[in-house]
């Protein structure tokens, strides 16, 4: 551990070490965010913010409660830190990783948005030692000291990849319009200037930093399009847009019934970068155009298991499925238990491969793990169909009442709320509000705000389906099988010695872009 770096960075720092302190930690910073065709005035306090506050504040509260699951001693420190700032340097982290995730998502039943910076540092610790064993440069020190700094103060790093990208069928320099994707306008001595937009951006505005990357392979001609830097989330120039999710306005309707899950939800926005300054210290990447393909396929590596965190919020959604049909009386019917158990076999298969991808992690010159990335994309894969599955059934279970129910103003009404009391009671033993509680969350769940980051964000989050497909048959072994089969029918003179020397060759060629 270098001491000297250490305490440098640590000098003065009072670290952020509970959600009321984070949540404390984001105000005043004055970020131009806007949402419903206004200026925010202070994000922290807005209705419809706050719920994906409240989600990030989760992460460091449940490092203070299970810290052997949420938190690690950093080998940059010396200090306890957050997993999620954590550079993973052994399988087990990666599953230490895993199984945070799932557990956050059963706490908030949404997304917790940290999981994309936390892919990001881990992505960027081999990639910078790797471009300086290449170039000679200085990078992989300067992401050190920059990834101490951030550990020392316990902050939240945001990652911004997807560019809005324009035209398709267009390299980011052919592009009509330049800024579709970030790119270097002007350099100077100190640093570099960029400008563009990242869209898509989970938690962006929850961050305390975020670090930009490229979104594709690049080209030569594409080399002011290969920056990797740190940003601060108030940085001059940086412009946020809130996206707009189903059924968001209900957190501002009053009540909390209605919503579903009021305390927690997920954040999208777009990114506008306005000729934005990023000095030298806090550049990771500069036009070096042959790595930013190499800085992608980690990213999607890690980031593709990383969407175990969906199994957590599958449990939510399975637990209120089953609440529902035991609210109905019907918890008994073998087809509503078979049902329940279909639910939670897909939702444990996801499980199964993202877990299973961190457990084959294998080590990096870097020090740093990289999970297996056959089963880091299958797990993806999964993502992108079972979620939808499992929303299927919870509705199947839920009923029509779901998206037919009466506002919780009607609820509340001195005339018309006894009516409904009567009359939307399940087993009388059950409150009806109680009823109306649990159909209220798994509509939240699969159709309003949190379906954004159960089922879109399952679809299109760490790329589309076909991304994964890709990556599945450049890793799918097509000769090695053939062999297999050949050798058993008898129908090739190939030994079960060559048979095992080819896989051999096979994995080291397969694997030798990623981790060289």
């Amino acid at each position: 551990m270098d001491q000297e770096l250490v305490a440098a960075s640590s000098a003065g720092v009072n670290p952020i070490r509970s959600g009321a302190e984070y949540i404390e930690s984001l105000r005043g910073r004055r970020l131009t965010v806007y949402l419903m065709g206004e200026l925010v005035d202070e994000p922290v306090d807005h209705p419809m913010i706050r719920p994906s506050i409240n989600a990030v504040a989760r992460t460091y509260d449940l490092a203070n409660e299970e810290p052997a699951l949420a938190s690690v001693v950093s080998p940059l420190t010396g200090a306890d830190v957050n997993r999620f700032l954590h550079i993973s340097t052994s399988s087990s982290d990666l599953v230490m990783q895993n199984k945070m995730q799932r557990r956050l998502g059963q706490l908030t039943g949404t997304c917790f948005q940290r999981c994309v910076g936390m892919d990001a540092l881990n992505s960027l610790h081999s990639v910078t030692y790797d471009l300086d064993r290449r170039y000679g440069t200085h990078y992989h020190a300067r992401f050190k000291h920059f990834l101490t700094r951030i550990q020392a103060m316990n902050l939240v790093i945001g990652g911004a990849m997807t560019d809005v990208k324009g035209d398709r069928s267009r390299s980011p320099s052919q592009q009509s319009d330049p800024d579709l994707f970030l790119h270097v306008v002007r350099r100077t001595p100190e640093g570099v200037v960029v400008r563009g937009a990242k869209a898509h951006q989970t938690g962006c505005i929850n961050s305390h930093w975020l670090i930009v990357m490229p979104t594709m392979r690049l080209e030569a001609t594409d080399k002011d399009y290969a920056i990797v830097g740190a940003i601060p989330v108030d940085a001059t120039g940086v412009t946020y847009i809130y996206g707009r999710q189903s059924c968001d306005t209900r957190s501002i309707d009053g009540g909390d019934v209605d919503a579903g899950n009021a305390q927690f939800a997920g954040q999208e926005a777009m990114i506008i970068f306005d000729d934005v300054f990023i000095p030298n210290e806090h550049i990771f990447l500069d036009g070096e155009v042959e790595f930013a393909s190499t800085l992608v396929e980690r990213f999607t590596c890690y980031h593709r298991r990383s969407y175990v965190c969906k199994t957590g919020v599958g449990d939510v959604l399975i637990g209120a499925a089953a609440t529902i049909a035991d609210y109905n009386g019907v918890e008994r019917a073998s087809h509503i238990r078979d049902k329940l158990v279909e639910m939670t076999h897909l939702n444990e298969t996801i499980y199964g491969t993202g877990i299973a991808a961190s457990h084959q992690g294998t080590e990096m010159k870097s020090g740093a793990f990289l999970p297996d990335e056959m089963l880091a994309n299958v797990c993806k894969h999964h993502v992108t169909r079972l979620p939808y599955e499992i929303g299927r059934l919870a509705q199947d279970l839920a009923g029509g009442l779901m998206v037919t129910l009466p506002s919780e103003r009607e609820l509340r009404h001195e005339k018309i709320g006894p009516i409904i009391e009567k009359y939307l009671k399940g087993r009388p033993e059950i409150a009806t509000e109680d009823r109306i509680r649990i159909l209220r969350l798994v509509e939240n769940m699969t159709l309003g705000r949190n379906a954004v980051g159960y089922l879109t964000e399952s679809m299109h989050g760490a790329g589309s389906p076909q991304a994964q497909r890709i990556q599945i048959a450049r890793s799918m072994q097509t000769d090695f099988k053939k062999d297999l089969a050949k050798a058993l029918a008898g129908v090739s003179s190939t030994t079960q010695a060559e048979i095992v020397n080819d896989l051999s060759t096979y994995m080291a060629r397969v694997f030798a872009p990623l981790r060289n």
